[in-house]
């Protein structure tokens, strides 16, 4: 079952916010930036955002861009204000990180801080938390539009999440065989924030984790023998097609 997938285009009109998520079946923390995006017509949709764990085996693996350029920058900034649904669209501007080349360009993976709940405080200098929130200070102060992509929240809540790489998870908990509706592998359903500052300059924060393995096959489970994602995995099976 494919689960719904598309970006938010809005404005921030809250401060960011810390918030962490205890994960039984995986053994740690994980720690989201919430802000809340605001578009013309519709209610105010929250917007959680991986920025990291507490544990050293499973970190975040980031890129956060300063004036990001793909052709992708034209489709968004044409793109009506609120939600656009991406659900089953194998082709930008969904987002495959593996299957596209959203990510040329941007230099190599970071891997975020080993956090803990020091994180959650009103000041902290864990990365990728304080970059993050300077460039959506930045978004509040100059009403910049911001692209959320991700897989909306269900139950009835207005809210985008799973703003992270959605194929390679391993366990069982993850795998796509196409009969359920939690938050499995998928292809073409990567997650991102971008964001178009007036002075039409773009910069885009995007992640994996490191327990994440690749190659994906076509449901965006991991393959047999694969590894875990590196800096020349991003465009890798396209690259891979364009040499049939």
């Amino acid at each position: 079952m494919t689960l719904q997938y598309g970006f938010f285009k809005a404005h921030v009109t809250s401060a960011p916010t810390m918030r962490s998520k205890h994960l039984p079946e995986q053994h740690e923390t994980q720690y989201h930036m919430h802000v809340t995006l605001q578009a013309q017509d519709s209610q105010p949709w929250d917007c959680a955002i991986n920025v990291g764990t507490d544990d050293a085996d499973d970190l975040l693996r980031y890129r956060l861009v300063q004036n990001y350029s793909h052709p992708i920058c034209a489709t968004l900034k044409a793109a009506a204000s609120g939600y656009t649904d991406l659900t089953g669209k194998d082709a930008l501007p969904a987002l495959d990180f593996l299957r596209s080349d959203v990510l040329t360009g941007t230099g190599d993976w970071q891997n975020s801080d080993v956090m803990n709940d020091g994180v959650l405080g009103s000041t902290t200098t864990f990365q990728p938390v304080a970059s993050l929130e300077a460039a959506f200070d930045k978004a509040v102060a100059t009403k910049a539009d911001v692209y959320a992509f991700g897989r909306t929240y269900t139950g009835g809540d207005a809210g985008i999440h799973d703003i992270h790489m959605n194929q390679g998870s391993t366990g069982s908990h993850f795998l796509n065989e196409g009969n359920d509706d939690t938050d499995h592998n998928d292809v073409w359903q990567d997650g991102a924030i971008l964001i178009n500052f007036p002075d039409g300059t773009w910069t885009a924060y995007f992640t994996a984790f490191t327990q994440q393995i690749v190659p994906t096959d076509g449901a965006g489970n991991p393959v047999a023998g694969g590894h875990e994602i590196n800096d020349s995995d991003p465009g890798s099976l396209a690259r891979q097609l364009e040499a049939v």
